[in-house]
């Protein structure tokens, strides 16, 4: 549950999750989100009035605060890119920050209406901004997006797109649901508009926030249907069947392209 207008003692500890441009605040001697009392975080005092409890971890309460552009300059801290922080094993923080980036990202980009262009103000029993003047009211976006793992009998196909290519990377397919367009329907349009192949026998795996910058991830298994691999050479840069003994370099098992993945070699392993 997401509170606002928190009141917080010199003794309240908590996980700290402050924000400064895109990067997020950790210890510099201690990789992680802070977790300490806000009296020990006194270059973020100035803030106090603006802090967000986004929910709680481990018995530990998690607020946010976001600096906005503002720049700090403290010896024990140092700031680092939400990829980086996602990456260093944080595994059980991942839905914390994850949360806590998508709120900062819609307040940051609702400050004015996108109805009449007035000055829009964060109301206090949700979180929501609305407008002073025509009173339309926006709420955190969240974009639906699929990702499915595909497997042809004892191989996985694996893609990479533009944003892969600089890390080397290969990955399931993903993309945007549109609007109208069921989850399954999206699966089915995706993978033959980025690769020129059809699929069947879809399941539901699992789904993830993930906060680049505010999709859920819907995950599913699909086996191949028929077709030829060709992709659009937009979105996807390259596309191969890959034995799951020579696998490329892929996404670690935090993300759910990295357990899709896993998944889908399990299952490969057990037919065999």
């Amino acid at each position: 549950m997401i509170e606002q207008g928190i009141q917080v003692k010199a003794d309240t500890r908590g996980i700290w999750l402050i924000f400064s441009g895109e990067k997020i605040f950790q210890f510099t001697e201690n990789s992680g989100l802070i977790i300490d009392t806000w009296e020990q975080l006194s270059f973020a005092h100035a803030y106090q009035d603006q802090i967000v409890k986004i929910g709680n971890h481990e018995d530990l309460p998690c607020f946010l605060i976001d600096m906005g552009n503002e720049h700090i300059e403290h010896d024990a801290l140092s700031l680092v890119s939400m990829r980086a922080l996602l990456m260093q094993n944080q595994t059980s923080f991942f839905g914390v920050a994850s949360r806590a980036w998508q709120i900062a990202l819609f307040m940051r980009t609702h400050r004015f209406c996108g109805q009449c262009g007035s000055t829009m103000q964060q109301i206090d029993w949700e979180m929501a901004m609305q407008c002073s003047r025509c009173l339309h009211r926006c709420y955190p976006r969240i974009s639906p997006c699929i990702i499915v793992s595909i497997r042809n009998k004892d191989k996985i196909l694996l893609a990479q797109g533009k944003p892969q290519r600089s890390r080397q990377m290969f990955s399931t397919l993903a993309g945007f649901v549109e609007s109208g367009e069921q989850l399954e329907q999206a699966v089915h349009r995706e993978v033959f508009e980025e690769v020129g192949i059809k699929v069947k026998n879809l399941r539901y795996f699992s789904s993830q926030p993930w906060p680049f910058p505010h999709s859920l991830m819907v995950g599913f298994l699909a086996d191949f249907d028929s077709g030829e691999i060709k992709v659009d050479g937009k979105e996807i840069l390259e596309a191969h069947w890959f034995d799951p003994e020579k696998l490329p370099n892929i996404p670690p098992k935090l993300s759910i392209a990295g357990q899709l993945i896993q998944k889908t070699i399990e299952e490969i392993s057990q037919q065999k």
